[in-house]
């Protein structure tokens, strides 16, 4: 009697405090009121009739009815505010309410406490009914705090299959909540006789999966945190402003997270974009920035914004070290730095030697490729020298070498790399490649089956396969490849060719039997058949293909597919390395039909044109051949194999000069292409120079004996 007596005497003084305006006093009474009820407690708990769980459900269903009464107050305050604005006598305003700190403590406290527990669902629910409420000026800033929370726990704590629609009842059973806690009823336990008014109507936005609801819920974060930003930097805004940066950081750092996964590059880069107000000398916010342009392909910019970062941090050399993908100096920065980036000056090295190679390789002159080639092979040794247990400066060090055609050192250096990291895919695949230059097809065949059998999903390896396959084993084993190819990427993508309607898939079931057994896979970045990377002119060409097979396919039915290009060009590619093989089996029909699907899909592609190029040499209609031959060549004028099948075909035509004229631009293109040299010694030979003719077949065999099965670009180069 004495305790419950001395509880209500601190109630009724807290009251008192309450009436009073004596705010200062009560967190003590509090203080001791919570020790009078705890210490009653303990004494009274063995004999309590209701559990720990019924008492923990009745603080719940507190918190919850108390924000909803907060909530309808609100509301019908600010409704009450404004028809008073409207009439004559004046009346307080809408920005004179205020939450208060008891009343918002008791808005966030509910879902709280459904988190402590494990209960998941019923916090997420909770979340889901505070922002569901027809919004008022006083909760806007909590409203912006819970829509963030609720995204956080949506993108890191939520699956696709434990999600829920927020107008669907929650699941009574659910992997989100505590085990022992599964199967209580997720239904309020109280009733209100009003409650607070939520949006409703016909055409309202409703989410249907977890990144749709947390994106939804961090763009409308971002606009409150816009509009809301103190920007002002006097010394009296300085907290204001630094909450104010702090809370719109964590809003785009999620927005990273969401667009990052749908690899919605370039609209992050557009919100980033607008949190620029937020960033003056804001390290973070730029650099995110830069990646995302980075990621966005808008390159010109990311060099602009990663400026501002080196500015922000000159002492780190990780950042020109990313720059160095965009622009050559921020290499020479890195190594410029001398000791003070110690341990980057290898990739310093290693970077500059990328961007030498990559030179080489898009350079119109020879002797400006041998330039280049010498520059890059400097700076990879020099790389190699400053970390000798780096497995990428020994494998670029090899590659540079294989691109130079010094073969046997080339095998030293990826060699070493393997030691280093035996399961490197780049390095197994350049082995094999060497090993083919060697002429050791069936052994470098053995290397790409057991690369395969590491990294399945590999279209690189793969492309590598068909050509050895058709050398080792015979076209029929090459055709199975291409089939197998040609099924995996059907799995993956779970997308149907435009162009099929049944025919396409069985152009390879008519000529093999599939014997294996196909697996889903990853498919890499497309890349050009005949170099296997992406270069000046290849990238132009691309967008030229791409404007004109655009256009192309707008006059006619079967148009390919909108969305992302490169599942497309993947499956292009799949057609006409097909195509490839049943040209050297000498089957038009079926090579004609292989070309057609990539045509489809495709329709003004060089790599297609060439190939109608060679059905047509295969049929013996030269004429026909030389057109297509020439409109691959306006689409991509640099493109060697087009050059050299022209240049064979005028020769036929007995058109000399244009014939030679033609090759020895293939041969500025690619110094290193033998069947260019071959054929470039066969005109001058029918034009009586054989001096010369005799130098052109000579170079050709010597650079024959060191020609890989595909050339040695085919790997990617870059950091």
């Amino acid at each position: 009697m004495t305790a419950r007596k001395s509880g209500s005497r601190l109630e009724t003084e807290i009251e008192r405090c309450r009436s009073e305006g004596q705010w200062d006093k009560i967190p003590e009474l509090v203080r001791q009121l919570s020790a009078k009820l705890i210490s009653n407690g303990k004494k009274c708990s063995g004999s309590s009739n209701r559990s720990t769980t019924d008492r923990e459900q009745e603080i719940i269903n507190c918190y919850e009815k108390s924000g909803d009464i907060a909530l309808l107050y609100l509301q019908e305050a600010e409704k009450v505010s404004g028809m008073q604005n409207r009439s004559p006598k004046p009346g307080p305003t809408a920005q004179d309410l205020e939450l208060g700190y008891f009343l918002e403590t008791g808005l966030q406290r509910a879902h709280v406490i459904h988190f402590k527990n494990g209960n998941l669902t019923r916090g997420v629910g909770r979340f889901r009914e505070i922002l569901r409420a027809v919004e008022n000026r006083t909760t806007q800033s909590l409203r912006m705090t819970i829509a963030r929370q609720l995204a956080e726990i949506l993108l890191r704590g939520m699956c696709e299959q434990s999600y829920w629609s927020p107008l669907e009842d929650p699941p009574t059973v659910s992997p989100l909540d505590d085990p022992t806690r599964q199967g209580h009823t997720h239904s309020k336990n109280y009733s209100l006789s009003r409650r607070p008014r939520v949006y409703s109507g016909e055409n309202l936005f409703c989410p249907q999966e977890n990144t749709e609801e947390a994106l939804l819920l961090l763009l409308i974060s971002e606009s409150m945190a816009n509009r809301d930003a103190v920007l002002s930097r006097i010394p009296e805004h300085n907290n204001d402003r630094i909450i104010s940066l702090q809370s719109a950081s964590v809003v785009y750092d999620l927005l990273t997270i969401a667009l990052g996964r749908r690899g919605q590059y370039e609209m992050l880069s557009e919100c980033l974009e607008r949190a620029m107000k937020f960033a003056f000398e804001e390290f973070h916010l730029w650099y995110q920035l830069a990646l995302s342009l980075m990621a966005a392909g808008k390159s010109a910019r990311a060099v602009k914004v990663l400026k501002e970062c080196i500015r922000l941090k000159p002492d780190d050399p990780t950042i020109p070290l990313l720059a160095v993908k965009l622009c050559e100096c921020f290499a020479k920065m890195v190594i410029d730095m001398g000791e003070k980036a110690a341990e980057f000056r290898a990739k310093g090295y290693l970077a500059i030697g990328l961007v030498y190679s990559l030179k080489a390789t898009d350079a119109s002159l020879r002797s400006t490729q041998e330039e280049y080639q010498r520059k890059a092979l400097g700076a990879f040794q020099r790389a190699q020298s400053l970390s000798p247990t780096d497995h990428l400066a020994a494998f670029y060090l090899a590659l540079q070498l294989a691109v130079s055609r010094q073969i046997p050192e080339a095998l030293g250096y990826v060699r070493q790399a393997l030691q280093l990291q035996g399961d490197d895919v780049h390095s197994l695949h350049l082995l094999a490649l060497l090993l083919s230059a060697q002429k050791h097809y069936h052994d470098a065949l053995n290397i790409i089956e057991m690369a395969l059998s590491e990294y399945p999903e590999n279209f690189n390896l793969l492309y590598t396969k068909v050509k050895l396959e058709s050398m080792c084993r015979g076209p029929e084993e090459a055709l199975l490849t291409c089939k197998h190819m040609l099924q995996i990427w059907k799995s993956f993508y779970n997308l149907t060719n435009p162009s099929d309607s049944g025919r396409g898939s069985s152009l390879l079931d008519r000529a093999i039997a599939d014997r294996r057994q196909l697996n889903a896979m990853t498919l890499p970045d497309f890349s050009d058949p005949e170099t296997g990377s992406v270069h000046a002119t290849s990238i132009a060409a691309s967008r030229v293909e791409q404007a004109l097979s655009e256009v192309a396919s707008s006059l006619q039915s079967s148009a390919p597919k909108q969305g992302p290009l490169h599942p497309w060009m993947t499956l292009a590619q799949i057609w006409l390395h097909a195509a490839e093989v049943y040209t050297g089996m000498s089957k038009p029909a079926e090579a004609s039909a292989c070309t057609q699907e990539a045509a489809n899909l495709f329709p003004t592609s060089h790599n297609v044109l060439y190939m109608r190029g060679q059905i047509a040499e295969l049929r013996g209609n030269m004429d026909e051949a030389k057109r297509w031959y020439e409109e691959a060549l306006s689409i991509n004028p640099t493109h060697v194999k087009t050059m050299q099948r022209l240049g064979l075909i005028l020769h036929q035509l007995q058109r000399y000069s244009l014939s030679e004229k033609v090759l020895r631009d293939a041969v500025q293109v690619n110094s290193t292409a033998h069947d260019v040299w071959n054929s470039l010694g066969e005109v001058l030979q029918a034009q009586g120079n054989a001096a010369a003719a005799t130098e052109c077949f000579l170079t050709a065999l010597e650079l024959e004996a060191s020609s890989p099965i595909l050339p040695f670009t085919i790997i990617p180069r870059a950091l």
